[in-house]
């Protein structure tokens, strides 16, 4: 399934720089942007390892971040892995295709993380299923944090390919 909804090079996700116009643009448009406060700089993703990227046609945004998490899921464990900081999609191929085109190249950049991790805040999407593309994509939810978020993860088994995840959807 997977490969049929990739363009011939499989590559749909492009990498930009923290606080690229179009990938800031957009931002401004997701929920978890803060409209309230003036913008003092165009970078928009925080600290740590990032990896802003785009789609060709800019009609979505997916953000990876490798940082120190304080969040935890109610038992007092830090969250670890790699975070989806920001995903938003206005255009283009399903959701769930995007997110595991995403996962790909995660686990290319950082070959030794076994996990990816997202947290939804279920008030401010529309869905009546938080994190539905989410859980198309293989995903799973593992709890909720303190404040609320849902929490959910993709654990890598082995050392996936592009080749591997898009044999598995076929």
């Amino acid at each position: 399934m997977l490969q049929q909804c990739l363009p011939d090079d499989s590559r749909v996700w492009f990498p930009v720089r923290d606080g690229n116009a179009t990938a800031l643009s957009i931002f401004d448009r997701h929920y978890s942007a803060r409209r309230a406060h003036v913008r003092r700089q165009a970078q928009f993703i925080g600290p740590g390892e990032k990896l802003p990227m785009l789609t060709a046609d800019a009609g979505a945004l997916f953000v990876w971040r490798k940082f120190i998490d304080d969040a935890d899921d109610g038992t007092g464990r830090r969250q670890t892995g790699v975070n989806c900081a920001v995903f938003r999609r206005e255009q283009g191929l399903p959701a769930s295709a995007l997110i595991r085109a995403a996962d790909v190249i995660a686990d290319e950049e950082w070959p030794d993380e076994q996990r990816h991790y997202t947290y939804v805040n279920a008030s401010k999407v529309r869905s009546v299923n938080p994190g539905y593309c989410f859980l198309m994509a293989g995903w799973q939810r593992c709890g909720v944090t303190k404040g609320g978020l849902l929490i959910l993860e993709r654990i890598r088994i082995g050392a996936w390919t592009r080749e591997a995840v898009e044999s598995r959807q076929a």
